[in-house]
């Protein structure tokens, strides 16, 4: 079983104090009121959409492996290959297939590359942002053998 969940930087927090404080000065202009509010407002939504960018989540799960919201079956995946930073640049830049499914967070630097099998899916790869391919690509290879029992 694989689970990581690819949660954004520490140093990010700042984005939503910086947000409240822009709203606060907005408001400002209205009364002192009205500035606090801004300010919870804007703490409050930009925190939120963090919380929400940072929880997407890969999983190997139950024969199958969970990316976001795609639920691919393990005998549907080829070919894993872990990315380095370099690669991985590569990969979700100028080679880059349009018709690929990719999970990705350019604050994470590694990724996996994991090709799909099945003919009556026009997906070339699935791209996915992980901290550590490797574990994600033994997990892969675990559940293959699970099905194939």
């Amino acid at each position: 079983m694989y689970d990581e969940r690819l949660t954004v930087p520490r140093s990010w927090w700042l984005l939503p104090a910086a947000a409240g404080l822009s709203f606060a000065l907005i408001m400002l202009r209205f009364s002192p009121v009205a500035a606090l509010i801004g300010l919870v407002v804007g703490i409050a939504a930009g925190a939120a959409a963090l919380s929400s960018y940072g929880s997407a989540r890969i999983r190997v799960v139950q024969g199958s492996l969970v990316a976001g919201q795609a639920r691919i079956p393990v005998g549907a995946l080829g070919t894993a290959h872990p990315l380095d930073r370099a690669e991985a640049v590569a990969w979700r830049s100028v080679k880059a297939d349009p018709r690929a499914f990719m999970l990705l967070r350019s604050y994470i630097p590694t990724a996996l590359r994991v090709e799909i099998t099945d003919p009556a899916d026009p997906t070339p790869y699935v791209y996915l942002s992980t901290r550590s391919p490797e574990r994600l690509v033994e997990a892969l290879a675990a559940a293959r053998e699970g099905t194939a029992r």
